[in-house]
């Protein structure tokens, strides 16, 4: 039998997140059945819910946005190995992948060459149900998908790392950042506050790059050595050269050609906030000049994303968070293209209940 669910959903583009009353599948053998206690809201739900990319991957009405959720295991399939019921568990941002394709096979599956299986505003690769996310009391995904959550970890505080610290942590690692690194973070939001975070606890020496004066006591928290004013040529001038890695977390159209002088030979400058056409055209000179490099990074895939939650259990990092009720969605997403939070919203599922 199918399951029957709560959560919040747009009907399309125009409209506000309301509650929504749907259909999940009769778990399968190798299924976990969750109950949704934390999930936090990403930049992603909102182009998702405003159909921002209709270019590259429209949204399918209605939409269930959230895939950064945390929750307590109810049920489990006859297959399943790794859980039982009472356990604390993560979903990202992905719930399945063709797992054969030499993405998969090297546990990258968010770049499957079959493309994953999203968790909402996508279709089940087995019985072509519509996928929907974690802005409701229950979810059923395939064991392989399901995250373990250390023990003594904030809950509240873990949802945001299912996305926003794996995309951080992902290029980390693959850039082989360690101690003595010298890494820099253009931006200070829900994605920037983790780089920082985890750049110093892999113990890199770490700069933030920001257009506000006042984040510099904020960015100095949370793990930066140094704050550059981006706006300040003098200060530009002064970290010329110096970066092994930038990571660009800024979620809007901007000028990249600002930071590559920034890079040391070899560098990379990774873009990982949503900046759509590159303007104006990168600059070449910069680049040739200095085997500098621009590259582009998305979340990671299951083995890297158990690694980081691993990672931030022994280092207690945890995302800073404001929690709020299911019913506060639509002015949350309000205040999120202000910047008003710092630095993830995190939805308090048992809100929902009182619907």
């Amino acid at each position: 039998m199918t399951m029957n669910v709560s959560g919040y959903a747009a009907q399309s583009a125009k409209d506000a997140l309301a509650p929504f009353r749907f259909e999940r599948r009769e778990p399968r053998a190798d299924d976990v059945v969750i109950e949704i206690l934390y999930c936090g809201v990403c930049h992603s739900d909102l182009h998702t819910v405003r159909d921002d990319w209709a270019s590259w991957f429209p949204t399918t009405y209605p939409v269930v946005p959230g895939h950064e959720i945390i929750g307590r295991v109810t049920a489990v399939g006859k297959e399943v190995k790794r859980f039982k019921p009472g356990d604390h568990v993560g979903v990202g941002c992905m719930v399945d992948s063709c797992q054969k394709c030499s993405s998969c096979e090297a546990g990258h599956e968010q770049y499957c060459e079959e493309i994953a299986t999203f968790t909402y505003n996508h279709v089940d690769r087995h019985d072509k149900m519509p996928t929907y996310g974690g802005y409701s009391d229950r979810i059923v995904v395939t064991e392989k998908f399901v995250l373990k959550i250390p023990n003594g970890l904030d809950l509240k505080g873990a949802a945001p790392l299912l996305c926003a610290g794996i995309t951080t942590w992902s290029p980390l690692r693959h850039w082989k950042v360690k101690k003595g690194s010298r890494v820099a973070v253009v931006g200070l939001g829900g994605l920037g506050h983790m780089a920082l975070k985890l750049a110093k606890a892999l113990g890199a020496d770490v700069t933030l790059f920001t257009r506000t004066p006042s984040k510099e006591k904020d960015a100095c928290r949370l793990g930066a050595h140094d704050v550059v004013l981006s706006t300040d040529e003098g200060q530009m001038a002064s970290v010329a050269g110096k970066f092994d890695l930038i990571l660009d977390t800024v979620p809007y159209v901007h000028d990249l050609n600002h930071y590559i002088p920034t890079l040391a030979i070899g560098g990379t400058l990774v873009v990982l906030g949503y900046v759509g056409a590159v303007e104006p055209i990168l600059s070449s000179v910069p680049l040739v000049m200095g085997r500098r490099s621009v590259a582009g990074s998305v979340i990671g895939g299951i083995p890297e994303t158990q690694e980081m939650l691993d990672f931030c259990g022994e280092h207690g990092i945890t995302s800073d968070v404001e929690i709020i009720r299911m019913q506060d969605i639509n002015g949350a997403y309000e205040r999120m293209l202000k910047s008003d939070v710092k630095y993830r919203f995190v939805i308090d599922m048992a809100s929902l209940k009182s619907e």
